[in-house]
């Protein structure tokens, strides 16, 4: 797939910058990039208006808000129609617990989903009330996180 805009140093610059801190000023953005701030303000809208930049969000301390079980979930589907997936996901989507989920493929899996839940507890709630009650889920295998080696959001932009 190609990429549909052309970006240049500074656009990357602003990108790297963001990423590491989305709620920085404009003033302070566009002195760490070498620019002045109305040129600045101007190349972080145009970013925001073609989509490059899709949001800026706060990122949360799960541990410090009680949510201290990361499961990673692979889920098996009884049939592979569009139907039945759009369900899924129609579905899947309304729970607030599932920050991540993937359609896959090369696993025995169909979907993989990341949850964050407070504890043992409400995993099995939402185990049991929740995902095996959706129509078509045929197999549930959950994988529970130790420890987050990596967790960014940044995308490698040297690539570009």
């Amino acid at each position: 797939m190609k990429k549909n805009i052309n970006l240049d140093r500074f656009d990357i610059k602003i990108l790297n910058e963001l990423q590491k801190n989305g709620s920085i000023s404009n003033q302070n953005l566009a002195d760490s990039i070498g620019l002045s701030a109305s040129p600045c303000s101007r190349r972080v809208k145009q970013l925001e208006d073609s989509g490059v930049i899709e949001s800026r969000v706060t990122v949360l301390d799960r541990k410090k808000l009680g949510l201290d079980i990361t499961v990673i979930i692979q889920i098996g589907m009884d049939r592979h129609t569009n139907e039945r997936f759009t369900a899924f996901e129609a579905k899947i989507s309304q729970y607030e617990e599932v920050i991540e989920c993937y359609l896959i493929t090369g696993q025995a899996a169909d979907y993989m989903l990341k949850v964050v839940v407070p504890d043992m507890q409400a995993y099995q709630h939402f185990l049991l009330n929740r995902i095996t009650q959706i129509a078509g889920v045929s197999s549930v295998h959950s994988s529970f996180v130790m420890r987050r080696v990596i967790d960014s959001h940044a995308l490698p932009l040297a690539y570009l």
